[in-house]
C-alpha cells in the first residue's frame, strides 16, 4: 500500500510540475470559438493563411483570425488560437490563460467592467435568420415576428434584442450558433437573430435559410455594434494595439470580410455532403472526410476517462482504508486523525454536490487567476475527472467495506494482523471485486461526462464532433456518428467488464473447491 501511494504521489507531481509556469513570450495566444464563421472557425490545414490552434493539428481561421495575425505583427509575436467555448473566453483571459479575445466580442458596460477594449476592428449589423418556407420569410418589420419563437447566443448583446419584438416567444438562449442552426432547421425555433456576415455565411451553406434584413429593424447602440479586442485591464499593449488598428481603415475591413467568406469550407463541405442521397450516405461521407479529427477526440476521451476512473478508484480505497482505521491511542494523534476525517468529508460533500462543469471552470481558470498557477487543460481536466471520480467511489468503497463480514475484520485481528494488513490481504480483494459493478459505471459516466470539459478546451470526442457539425452544416448527421461512437466505447467498456467479473467469480470458485478437498 505504501508503495502504490509513493507511486500515485510521484506520477501527479510529474504531472503538474511542468504544468505550472509562464507561457511561452514569443507566442500570442488569442483566444476564439474558432466555431463562428465567417468570423473564426476550424479548419485542417494551414491554406489561406491559416493559423494553428494550440493542442491540436488543426487550424483557425477567419476574419478574427486575420486580424489576430496583425496584432500580433504589432507586438512583435507570432499568433496561437486558443480555442475555447464563448462562455469561457472571459474567464480565460482574466486567468492569464490567453492574451487577447478576438471573437467578434461587442464592448458592452457590462463587459467593461472585467475587462479593457481596444477601438473597434468591425462594425456589425444585427439581422435574423429564417427557414425560406416560415411564414416569416417575407417579414420586413419587427412587428411581423409577432409570436415567433426567437433565440440568440448566451452572453451576447443579440439576445437582448429580442425583447424589442411585440409578443414575441423568447427562447432560452443558446450556446453557439451551431446549436441555433440546428434548432432552426428541425423548427424548434422560428427564427435566431445574428450578425450579418455569420448569417449570409448560414444562407449560403444552408438553401433552406434566409437571411432578414429590416430597415426599421433594432435599436441598438454603438458598443453593441462595435466589435473589439478584448484585453486584460492592466495590459499596456492596448495602446500598441489601438495603434496598429489606426492603419486597418473600414475599407480594409469590409475588403477583408468578403474574402473570408468566399473562403470558409463549410459551402464547400456542404455541398459534398449534399451530393449524397440518402441520410446515412451523409453520415459516411462525414465520416470518411473528418475519421482524423474524430479520432483524436475519442482517443483523449478515452485517455481522460481510463485515467480519471483509475486514478478515482485509489483515491477511494485509501480513503475508504483511512476512514475505517481505528481511533489512535494519543490524544493528539486522535484529534487529527479526525480533523482530516472532517476535510475529507468536506471534499466528498462539495465534489459530489456539485457538477463537473463548474468543478472544471472553477479548477482551470479560478487556480490561474488566485494563486498564478497555470496548468495544462489535458492534465486539469484528468485531474478534474480523479477527484470527481474519488468522491463517488470514497462512498462506494465505504459501502463494501462494511458489506464485509465483521468475523473476518475479527479473525484477523487475533492473528495479530494489523489495521493495513487487514485491509490489504482481507479486506480489499473482496472489496474490489464487490465494487467492480459500480466501478464499472462509473467508467461509463465518465467517458459521457468527458463533454463538459470543452468549457475548458479539451479538445474530446464532443469538441471534435461540434467542430466538424459547424464545418459541414450536417447537424444531425454529425452527432448521429458521435452517439454511435459514445455508444460503441461504452458498451464494450461495458462487456471487458462483465468479463472481468466472470473471470473474477471463476478463479474464486476454483480456489475454494480446491481449498474444500
Amino acid at each position: 500500500m505504501k508503495k502504490l501511494i509513493l507511486a500515485c504521489l510521484t506520477t501527479f507531481c510529474f504531472l503538474f510540475s511542468g504544468a505550472v509556469g509562464a507561457q511561452a513570450d514569443d507566442y500570442l495566444r488569442v483566444g476564439m470559438e474558432a466555431a463562428y464563421a465567417p468570423f473564426n472557425w476550424t479548419q485542417d490545414d494551414a491554406s489561406n493563411g491559416a493559423v494553428k490552434i494550440e493542442g491540436t493539428n488543426q487550424y483557425a481561421n477567419g476574419y478574427d483570425v486575420q486580424v489576430a495575425k496583425k496584432m500580433a505583427a504589432a507586438l512583435g509575436k507570432k499568433p496561437l488560437v486558443v480555442k475555447t467555448k464563448w462562455e469561457g473566453l472571459v474567464p480565460a483571459l482574466t486567468s492569464g490563460k490567453i492574451d487577447m479575445i478576438i471573437a467578434g466580442m461587442s464592448p458592452t458596460e457590462e463587459r467593461k467592467k472585467e475587462i479593457a477594449f481596444s477601438d473597434s476592428y468591425y462594425t456589425s449589423e444585427p439581422v435574423l435568420v429564417v427557414r425560406k418556407d416560415s411564414k416569416y420569410a417575407q417579414a420586413s418589420s419587427l412587428n411581423d415576428f409577432s409570436g415567433a419563437k426567437i433565440t440568440s447566443q448566451q452572453g451576447v448583446y443579440l439576445y437582448n434584442l429580442i425583447s424589442q419584438i411585440p409578443e414575441v416567444q423568447q427562447e432560452t438562449a443558446m450556446g453557439d450558433f451551431s446549436q441555433m442552426r440546428q434548432a432552426l432547421s428541425s423548427g424548434v425555433i422560428d427564427a435566431y437573430v445574428s450578425e450579418r456576415p455569420e448569417a449570409k455565411s448560414a444562407t449560403d451553406a444552408n438553401s433552406s435559410f434566409k437571411m432578414i434584413s429590416l430597415k426599421d429593424g433594432f435599436e441598438v447602440s454603438e458598443s453593441d455594434v462595435a466589435i473589439a479586442i478584448g484585453m486584460r485591464k492592466d495590459d499596456t499593449r492596448i495602446s500598441q494595439i489601438n495603434t496598429a488598428l489606426a492603419s486597418f481603415p473600414l475599407k480594409d475591413q469590409v475588403a477583408l470580410m468578403d474574402k473570408v467568406i468566399k473562403e470558409q469550407p463549410s459551402q464547400k463541405a456542404k455541398e459534398d455532403t449534399d451530393s449524397q442521397n440518402g441520410f446515412f450516405d451523409q453520415a459516411l461521407t462525414i465520416l470518411k472526410n473528418n475519421w482524423k479529427a474524430l479520432l483524436r477526440g475519442t482517443g483523449m476521451t478515452l485517455l481522460i476517462s481510463i485515467i480519471g476512473t483509475l486514478a478515482g478508484l485509489l483515491i477511494g480505497l485509501l480513503i475508504g482504508v483511512y476512514r475505517t482505521a481505528p481511533q489512535a491511542g494519543n490524544k493528539a494523534l486522535a484529534f487529527i486523525q479526525k480533523l482530516f476525517g472532517w476535510l475529507l468529508n468536506i471534499y466528498i460533500e462539495v465534489f459530489r454536490g456539485t457538477p463537473m462543469i463548474v468543478q472544471a471552470m472553477v479548477i482551470y481558470y479560478g487556480t490561474a487567476q488566485a494563486f498564478g498557477v497555470s496548468l495544462d487543460r489535458t492534465l486539469a481536466a484528468i485531474f478534474i475527472v480523479s477527484i470527481n471520480t474519488g468522491a463517488y467511489m470514497s462512498e462506494i468503497v465505504r459501502g463494501g467495506i462494511f458489506a464485509v463480514d465483521k468475523g473476518q475484520f475479527e479473525a484477523a485481528t487475533a492473528l495479530g494482523m494489523t489495521h493495513g494488513q487487514t485491509m490489504r490481504k482481507i479486506v480489499l480483494p473482496q472489496v474490489i471485486r464487490n465494487i467492480l459493478p459500480a466501478t464499472g459505471n462509473e467508467f461509463v459516466i465518465n467517458i459521457k461526462d468527458t463533454s463538459v470539459l470543452n468549457v475548458i478546451s479539451v479538445v474530446e470526442l464532443y469538441f471534435s464532433g461540434n467542430t466538424v457539425a459547424t464545418q459541414t452544416y450536417q447537424y444531425f448527421q454529425t452527432f448521429f456518428i458521435i452517439a454511435v461512437i459514445y455508444f460503441i466505447l461504452t458498451f464494450t467498456v461495458t462487456r471487458i467488464l462483465r468479463f472481468v467479473e466472470r473471470k473474477m467469480d471463476q478463479d474464486n470458485y476454483t480456489t475454494s473447491q480446491g481449498g474444500s478437498h
